[in-house]
């Protein structure tokens, strides 16, 4: 499989395996600055940079906006990152100036005079969204924006999206969903056609379902942090998953490699996909970015197809409206 691809109809390259930056300075739910670091943080970064991932997702409510603080001074350091992250509609915002607003202060976080992908973080707004494509695309022109991108979006959104930026000249580069062997809607509810027919990338957020897709975690051996009052890491969770966790075991042996690198191979199976899996640690990205140099027989795939076939509607990790 190609190690790179570019963003949509854009100019940007990166690399097919990102790194997710939400647990960068989240205390409450990732419990940032005690279960992990920024030294362990900085680590992650060294560690993908060196594995040619470039791509780093962030948000400006990641930590309060603590993530693009601690992500700028690292990809103003590092030539070559491409640098994400999104603007939150939230219900007090209800004035197309309010997406400005939100990028200058994103800027300001970051430290950068321009944020390579912008993407809107969820389709629910009081600004319209043909008001929302608007200033996405005053922003492209003035140059604090290189590309446009959508999250959360369902296939209907992200073509009307497509179209009115299309009107106004901007290609719309992606569709950030959550997509992983526990939650396939995408390939259900119209997200992946739709990406593939536009040109899109489409950006899978929580490749590894959270963690849940390593086979660090089962019954008697729970994560330390907000995960941990999660669904999807409670009993029926840990249930409905340990059947596919027990497929990946078996296929990694095969390829001697970890799970993880299987879950992720699986979805880069598809030539416009970039998986963005979030790393806390060094090893964890070192991990995440060997997925590259797996490549998954036919067999394996029809194992995996088969014993997650059911995540692919309205199982319990597999929610059709997300994307």
């Amino acid at each position: 499989m190609s190690d790179t691809c570019r963003l949509g109809a854009t100019g940007i390259t990166v690399g097919r395996v990102g790194v997710g930056t939400w647990q960068w300075g989240d205390t409450k739910y990732w419990k940032y600055g005690r279960v992990h670091k920024r030294e362990d943080v900085e680590g992650a970064f060294a560690a993908a940079r060196d594995a040619d991932c470039n791509l780093f997702d962030s948000a400006e409510i990641y930590g309060r906006g603590e993530s693009e603080r601690i992500l700028g001074p690292l990809a103003r350091a590092s030539r070559g990152t491409v640098v994400a992250t999104k603007y939150w509609p939230s219900p007090r915002r209800f004035r197309s100036t309010s997406v400005d607003d939100a990028i200058d202060r994103s800027l300001a976080r970051l430290g950068l005079d321009a944020i390579d992908l912008y993407q809107i973080h969820w389709p629910m707004s009081l600004i319209p969204h043909r008001r929302l494509a608007e200033a996405l695309a005053r922003a492209v022109r003035d140059r604090r924006v290189r590309a446009v991108g959508v999250s959360n979006f369902t296939a209907r959104a992200m073509r009307r999206m497509h179209a009115r930026l299309a009107d106004l000249g901007v290609p719309l580069a992606s569709n950030q969903v959550e997509y992983s062997l526990l939650r396939r809607a995408p390939e259900t509810n119209g997200v992946l056609k739709a990406c593939q027919e536009l040109n899109v990338t489409l950006l899978a957020y929580s490749p590894l379902a959270q963690g849940m897709l390593t086979g660090n975690y089962h019954f008697n051996s729970r994560p330390g942090d907000g995960r941990r009052w999660s669904p999807r890491f409670r009993d029926k969770g840990y249930e409905a998953a340990a059947p596919v966790v027990d497929t990946l075991t078996k296929v990694a042996e095969r390829h001697d490699c970890y799970p993880a690198q299987v879950a992720l191979a699986w979805l880069l199976r598809h030539p416009g996909v970039v998986v963005i899996p979030g790393a806390k640690y060094a090893e964890q990205a070192r991990t995440n970015a060997g997925a590259l140099d797996i490549t998954l027989t036919p067999e394996d795939e029809r194992e995996l197809e088969v014993r997650t076939e059911k995540f692919k509607y309205g199982a319990l990790l597999a929610r059709p409206f997300m994307g």
